[in-house]
This record gives C-alpha cells, structure tokens and sequence, in this order.
C-alpha cells in the first residue's frame, strides 16, 4: 500500500483558518516568551509556514496589533458598561494583563515609536475616563484620582513586572505599589 501523507495545499480555502491559527498561537508565544520572540516560533506553534505568517502580518508589529484587538472589544465592552463598578472590573482587567501578558505593553511602546498615527493611549484614555466618572459619582474611585493617574499607574505596574527577578511575589507588588498609589484593583 502506497500513500502520500504529505499535507495536501488548500491555498486560499485555508487562509481564514491560518489567520486564527496564527493569532491564537501568538497569543500564547507573545504571552510566555515575549513580545521579541521569535516570528517562526508563532509559525510553529500555529503550524503553518513563515511564508503564510507573512502574507497575514507582515511586519511583527501587524501581528502584535491583531492579537490586541481582541483586548481592544473587552475594553471597550466594559468601559460601556453604565455600572459604577464597571471601572474597577476595567482597571483590574487591564493590571491583570499588564501583570500576564507584559508583551502588549512591549507592543505597545514599539507602536508608538513605529507608527506615528498608533492611538492606543488616547483610546485607553477614552475608555477609562467616563467609567472612572462614574465610578467617582458613586463613590467607588477617590475623587481626585485622574486618567492621568490611572494611566502612570498602569505604566507602574509594567514597570514592576519587566524589572522582577523573582516573581513569586509579583502580584504582592503589584498589589502594594497600587495600594501605595490609591489604585488597588477590586480583590
């Protein structure tokens, strides 16, 4: 019995489905071995070949900036949300990230200085700012915190995160360097 167990090249057919290959499998590589991980790595985890990752993103920060989007919808589904407790569920969601996928804030500053037109500052700010309202309207922020302070706060975290040694303790300082800041994430 012969057989040919070669993959067979389904060419355009299969290109939405490498698509969400090559973003999930993103997701996960950007998320344990960071932002500069290696291209062929996502290729590899997606299983399809670097030529394919290429036609999709051609550039690692295309990839990155998908991958974010998907952050961007949660984000923004919150930050709609007229409950005054909507800006802590927003706040924690965005610390956690920052604390389990430090690669997006990486993205993030390789964005700003790639892509002179790259918004997600003034589009995080946008979110946060009337959910903070909110928030402060009932009672639940400090009423003279800022989304200035939300943000430096959030650059605080990452700093912390990209400079721990161990990180056992990570979200003990995380949660002490927020508390210190009047900005600890609802337990």
């Amino acid at each position: 019995m012969t057989g040919d167990f070669r993959k067979v090249n389904r060419g355009p057919a299969a290109s939405a489905g490498n698509r969400l290959a090559i973003l999930a499998a993103a997701r996960v590589v950007f998320a344990t071995r960071g932002y500069h991980a290696p291209l062929s790595a996502v290729a590899k985890e997606a299983g399809v070949s670097q030529g394919v990752l290429y036609r999709h993103f051609p550039t690692r920060l295309a990839l990155a900036l998908a991958v974010f989007d998907e952050h961007w919808t949660e984000y923004e589904r919150l930050a709609a949300d007229p409950d005054p407790g909507a800006f802590g569920r927003l706040w924690s969601l965005v610390v956690e990230r920052t604390i389990n996928e430090a690669a997006f804030v990486e993205m993030v500053v390789d964005a700003r200085r790639q892509a002179a037109d790259y918004d997600g500052a003034e589009r995080m700010r946008s979110l946060l700012g009337p959910s903070l309202a909110r928030a402060q309207a009932a009672g639940l922020a400090d009423a003279a915190l800022t989304v200035d302070d939300v943000m430096l706060a959030q650059r605080m975290v990452y700093g912390i995160v990209v400079t721990a040694v161990d990180t056992t303790a990570l979200r003990d300082h995380v949660r002490r360097a927020l508390a210190t800041a009047r900005l600890l994430p609802p337990a």
